[in-house]
């Protein structure tokens, strides 16, 4: 189980680097187009907004519920009722998603106005802002299909995870940003508005997601023809499971979505200032904090299924262990180089122009996210320990308290420091949902951090403080804002590799071997 943990997390956190620098490469491009300018906002917002829907419905609430489901008939019952009920969860998914499509396309302006509340008004009161929520409405259209391929897309990806092949899930992300790249240089010049072209890109993007799957699929002999099964007891149970994970599982993208209705009323700028600074706290997220999420729900399940619950405890324990190892020095490092990293990525073509220095507006939302960043992934490893045992009402109840908090702390901060406000607060509220999260899993006598997993903690501190001071000393003897691209992005090379040296020698002299880091099961010996 250990090592085949630890050899599954490596595949999907490998996939999903490549994904991520490509996601990187995505962002540059939209950054040298738009820049952080009126579109940039308008586009960002409509992409969000049905990739806020995927991550509740789909790799959200679905996944939750239907990993440990599928999990449970395939240890219980065998292939050949897996194959049936994912033919009935895609029949029923896939009809569903169909109509919540076609009204997201149809209704594009009332969601344009719902969630870009301020362009609306603008546009209702006949102010140039007002174009916004015009073209917000249009490139809607383009966009929310995506929801569609990629919910399916999810679907297929947790059948793979249930079966141990996880490379094929961890990879697909990658054709999107492949599609959005091709669109945005091969289609900008078509368009009056460039956005219209990267909104083409995420509508093609989830079309051969989807494509890219089918074939895994028939090969692993899942792939059958859907059938509706509203009433079946399995998607029942996976409908029950379902509703209240949709608030338990994805309450960051709820604080996320909130953050850009509210940052529609702040200055221009302000919603690409945060989708810049989520796209750099999201690279080291989902290359750990997802990564080892998604390996860790199959195995928890089927833990639960076989009623291990020491194995459990240890597995948890494992999941926490390993995101701490890497996730402190990802913020440490963020905080101290985002600024080096946002001008090698974004400082390029449109993103320059205006009188507003982009680059630092978009560092102090990283540093502001950055406080979290370790919390974020604990929710992603300590949320599975609920979903796993078919438990989604305790996630909901904390969720909820979760996201009152959220919006408590942007009342307090954003009237205060606008944008950065917003993403401190999310920050903050995340922290509360890793604590709550914990403390129920304590309480229930699920899980506790153990002895040995603290004083790992203690060290994985230390040695981050101690690769902080390196690269901020080294940082601090360059005068790089002034230096050409090719000279940035060998300083970020030298950077990048003088803190992972530092750090994982740290940890080496203080007694940290791979062992431990491999060993779900590690003891107060070691």
């Amino acid at each position: 189980m250990a090592k085949g943990l630890f050899r599954s997390g490596m595949i999907v956190s490998a996939m999903t680097m490549i994904s991520r620098i490509l996601g990187l490469v995505r962002d540059a491009v939209v950054a040298n187009l738009l820049g952080a300018n009126a579109a940039a906002d308008v586009f960002l917002f409509s992409n969000r907004i049905p990739n806020f829907l995927r991550r509740l419905f789909a790799e959200g609430a679905f996944a939750q519920a239907f990993v440990p489901v599928l999990s449970e008939i395939k240890e219980q019952q065998g292939d050949d009722k897996v194959r049936f009920f994912v033919a009935q969860a895609a029949g029923t998914l896939g009809t569903i998603l169909l109509i919540v499509t076609l009204v997201g396309v149809i209704a594009s302006p009332v969601i344009a106005a719902l969630f870009g509340t301020g362009w609306f008004i603008e546009w209702y009161q006949g102010n140039p802002e007002g174009e916004k929520f015009v073209l917000a409405s249009e490139l809607l259209k383009w966009t929310f299909p995506y929801l569609f391929f990629v919910s399916l897309v999810a679907l297929s990806g947790a059948v793979m995870n249930v079966y141990n092949r996880f490379a094929v899930a961890a990879f697909t992300p990658v054709l999107l940003n492949i599609s959005i790249i091709s669109c945005a240089i091969l289609l900008h010049d078509q368009f009056s508005v460039g956005a219209y072209s990267l909104a083409i890109g995420v509508f093609v993007g989830g079309v051969v997601q989807l494509l890219f799957q089918l074939p895994f699929l028939y090969r692993a002999k899942m792939l059958s023809k859907p059938r509706w099964a509203w009433q079946d007891d399995n998607v029942k149970k996976v409908r029950t499971l379902m509703i209240p994970a949709l608030f338990g599982v994805s309450i960051s993208q709820i604080n996320l979505l909130l953050d850009t209705m509210i940052a529609s009323l702040l200055m221009t700028g302000s919603i690409a200032w945060l989708y810049y600074s989520d796209r750099l706290i999201e690279f080291p997220l989902g290359l750990f904090g997802i990564g080892i999420a998604t390996v860790i729900l199959p195995a928890l399940s089927k833990l639960h299924s076989s009623d291990k619950g020491s194995d459990f405890q240890h597995t948890l324990d494992w999941g926490v262990r390993f995101v701490i190892f890497l996730g402190l020095p990802a913020m440490v490092g963020l905080m101290l180089i985002s600024p080096l990293i946002i001008s090698v990525l974004f400082d390029h073509g449109a993103f320059k122009e205006g009188d507003i220095d982009h680059v630092q507006a978009v560092s102090l939302g990283v540093m502001a996210y950055s406080v979290g960043l370790v919390s974020f992934m604990l929710i992603k490893v300590l949320a599975p320990g609920f979903y796993a045992r078919q438990d989604t009402k305790t996630p909901v109840r904390i969720g909820i308290i979760t996201l009152v908090l959220n919006m408590l702390f942007n009342i307090m901060l954003a009237p205060f420091i606008g944008y950065l406000g917003l993403a401190l607060a999310t920050s903050m509220s995340a922290s509360c949902n890793a604590y709550l999260l914990y403390r129920q899993l304590n309480k229930e006598q699920v899980y506790h951090f153990s002895g040995f997993s603290a004083r790992f903690t203690f060290k994985c501190i230390l040695a981050s403080a101690i690769m902080g001071l390196s690269v901020w000393y080294t940082a601090a003897q360059f005068l790089w804002r002034e230096w050409h691209f090719t000279q940035q992005v060998i300083l970020l090379s030298g950077l990048l590799i003088l803190a992972g040296v530092v750090y994982f020698l740290s940890m080496f002299i203080l007694g940290v071997r791979l062992n431990t880091i491999k060993n779900v099961a590690t003891t107060e010996s070691n």
